[in-house]
């Protein structure tokens, strides 16, 4: 097995967390812990399983299975099927959700409460300009991003989160009050919920083929070392994800105490900062949120503009760049809450799916890759997220949710899916195969 120097391990794994490590995962989990109050242990651990857990799976499954992307991982279930979710999941990641949610936080948290009212429609814009101006200009050059995120921004961004996490401990704002109501009685899986808002599942389909090209570009080829370092690699980010998440709830819970109930994450982030450093504090969190948003916007760029002209290779990888920026710009000044609301629904369809993917991924070999296991288990999978998803639109199948919340085991806590999943597995492996299941 070829052996890779420790300090290559170490920048892959820090580019990882970085690429990971959005603002929206600074934000949700400061949230969590105010609602979660004396609960968010539980609460943190079930954020965990979905914010570190899945995405760190995820990422090994691309290197697992053997598959040069997510296109052919997925066509192990059916051609149509892979094209059509690989470019909702791009989609989902890339301009429609994850790359203007970049472009909004950072404002909103970075920069709006240095900006006066009057002017902050023209500050916003001012700014998604610039923001992703620099996005573009780092990501034109793919091959140069594990240096620059893992070898710069990352260590700067680790040393300025710490410095709010070890004043918060040292000194606490608190005591943790008493939860909300979801949280009183379902602490771990109103967390497990609050992960699918990282979108890391997603993501960590498209950052393990970073990962691996990362690899292989230090001089790996041997799989089994591709493997061996993938999986350091993952787990020096998730260790580093873990650690911060935690922090992070335990700040927002100690916060309820000293500033009450606030609206959202950035605001206890913004007060949580500004009480430990002053006006220095805004700049301190202004620095965190930038280098977050910028360097999972550099990932997200690159990954999705690869894609896109893999699938249309009549448009450069350089086109797709400029378009994804410009229309992540646009998107990003409708701002932050209407993305936010528009992005549920569709990320409550969307996670199950991947989920299953990641573990049917893993039991390939045990079920010997047949297309029905596949194709029948995402089939139910798809069909009762969508019930799921839909509950709070205009498009709710009302009788159907009405029923599920009565009579469907789990679908309450969100996760009335996972049992018609396991029953489609089941189904799969009982009904005759027309095709041989590709490896």
């Amino acid at each position: 097995m070829q052996r890779v120097p420790f300090s290559n391990t170490l920048t892959i794994g820090l580019m990882l967390f970085a690429l990971f490590f959005g603002a929206g995962n600074l934000v949700f989990p400061a949230m969590m812990g105010q609602n979660a109050g004396d609960q968010y242990w539980l609460a943190n651990l079930g954020f965990l399983t979905t914010g570190v857990g899945l995405p760190l799976l995820g990422t090994l499954a691309l290197g697992f299975s053997g598959s040069k992307d997510l296109l052919t991982l997925i066509n192990r279930v059916h051609p149509w099927f892979a094209f059509g979710y690989t470019t909702l999941l791009y989609l989902t990641i890339g301009p429609l959700f994850a790359m203007p949610r970049t472009g909004s936080v950072s404002y909103e948290i970075g920069i709006k409460p240095f900006v006066q009212m009057e002017h902050d429609p023209l500050g916003l814009a001012v700014f998604t300009v610039l923001f992703f101006g620099v996005t573009l200009l780092l990501s034109i050059n793919p091959a140069r991003m594990v240096d620059i995120v893992g070898k710069i921004l990352t260590p700067i961004l680790i040393a300025c989160i710490a410095l709010l996490a070890i004043a918060s401990i040292m000194a606490p704002l608190g005591e943790p009050q008493a939860p909300d109501a979801g949280y009183a009685s379902q602490g771990f899986f109103t967390g497990f919920q609050e992960g699918y808002l990282t979108m890391d599942a997603l993501a960590a389909f498209v950052f393990g083929i970073i990962v691996i090209d990362a690899i292989r570009a230090k001089g790996v080829t041997e799989r089994k070392s591709i493997l061996t370092v993938c999986f350091q690699a993952a787990m020096i980010a998730a260790a580093a994800l873990a650690i911060i998440y935690t922090s992070l709830t335990y700040i927002g819970a100690s916060s309820v105490s000293a500033f009450g109930t606030l609206g959202n994450g950035g605001e206890v982030l913004n007060l949580v900062a500004s009480h430990y450093f002053g006006t220095l504090g805004g700049l301190v969190l202004g620095i965190i949120v930038l280098l977050a948003c910028l360097t999972t916007n550099i990932g997200l760029t690159t990954a999705c503009s690869s894609y896109f002209h893999k699938i249309i290779p009549g448009i450069s990888y350089k086109r797709f760049c400029i378009v994804l920026s410009v229309v992540s710009a646009l998107l990003a000044n409708i701002g932050l809450e209407q993305l936010i609301r528009f992005s549920v629904p569709v990320l409550t369809i969307l996670y199950p799916l991947a989920i299953m993917l990641i573990f049917l991924t893993f039991f390939h070999d045990v079920f010997k890759g047949k297309r029905n296991v596949y194709g029948v288990s995402l089939l139910l999978t798809f069909l009762f997220s969508l019930v799921d998803g839909l509950e709070d639109t205009p498009l709710r199948i009302e009788q159907l949710d009405r029923w599920f919340n009565q009579y469907l085991p789990l679908y309450s806590i969100g996760l009335g899916w996972l049992i018609p999943a396991c029953a489609g597995v089941l189904i799969g492996l009982l009904l005759p195969e027309r095709q041989k299941g590709r490896h």
